[in-house]
């Protein structure tokens, strides 16, 4: 019998690479922590030499990476995704140290594919890309030299991944949980939303402020379940079907 590690539900997605070498070290790696599924948003050189060249002997994750053109498809799929990001920012979603969020990682990756998202070497993830995700992760490097390449960044998260994994296999099974919302019926549930919001005249699209973004933090705080997502969407229906 085949056994199925919760690291093979986990994809690290790279956004916006610059530096083909990067992703290459990246995936080195992924493989050295026993990580294999790599997804890659536009990036600026791949497939490119020098990538295959920092790869080493973990060029076969480079071969079967997936290259998608928004974080919305490469997220396709997932119940939980967690943005890394060096940099504060308002209306932030809960924050986690690496090893809360390894832990939660892989505890729903039992289960469900969940996502680790990394942004561009010199600016990171914007913030529309931190709002697709639930959950913010912020590396505690040292406050005068802050500076942490991306590669390393990877590794430091494929250590804590590994390392939790080897924790949840030493702890009893818990209770079957409740199957997972994906973050694709997440967006759909806040499209619906801003339109019914739109039409009752609550959120003006013309001046629209921060509403969303804080609704988005809002229901980031907890994970959301398939039967949760369709009675909040049973809900706004029933608003819908109001005469005016």
């Amino acid at each position: 019998m085949i056994h199925h590690s919760p690291l093979d539900n986990v994809r690290v997605i790279l956004s916006h690479t610059s530096h083909p070498g990067n992703i290459g070290g990246s995936a080195r790696a992924m493989k050295t922590m026993g990580l294999s599924s790599l997804y890659l948003v536009n990036p600026q050189s791949f497939p490119d030499n020098e990538a295959y060249v920092r790869a080493t002997n973990a060029r076969d994750i480079l071969d079967t990476a997936v290259i998608c053109s928004t974080l919305d498809i490469a997220l396709q799929d997932c119940v939980l995704a967690v943005a890394m990001t060096a940099r504060a920012r308002e209306l932030t979603h809960p924050v986690l140290d690496t090893r809360q969020a390894a832990q939660k990682l892989v505890a729903i990756a039992t289960k469900s594919p969940v996502a680790l998202v990394f942004g561009r070497e010199s600016s990171g993830l914007t913030t529309a890309e931190v709002t697709k995700c639930q959950l913010t992760v912020h590396i505690p490097t040292n406050p005068v030299y802050a500076s942490l390449n991306l590669a390393a960044a990877v590794q430091i998260m494929c250590y804590e991944l590994r390392m939790a994994t080897m924790d949840s296999e030493c702890k009893p099974p818990r209770h079957e949980m409740q199957q997972l919302a994906s973050l694709n019926e997440i967006e759909l549930f806040y499209q619906h939303l801003e339109q019914a919001l739109i039409a009752k005249k609550f959120l003006d699209p013309q001046q629209p402020k921060r509403l969303m973004q804080r609704i988005r933090r809002l229901f980031s705080r907890t994970t959301l379940e398939k039967e949760e997502i369709n009675i909040l969407r049973g809900i706004i229906h029933a608003f819908e079907k109001e005469e005016p």
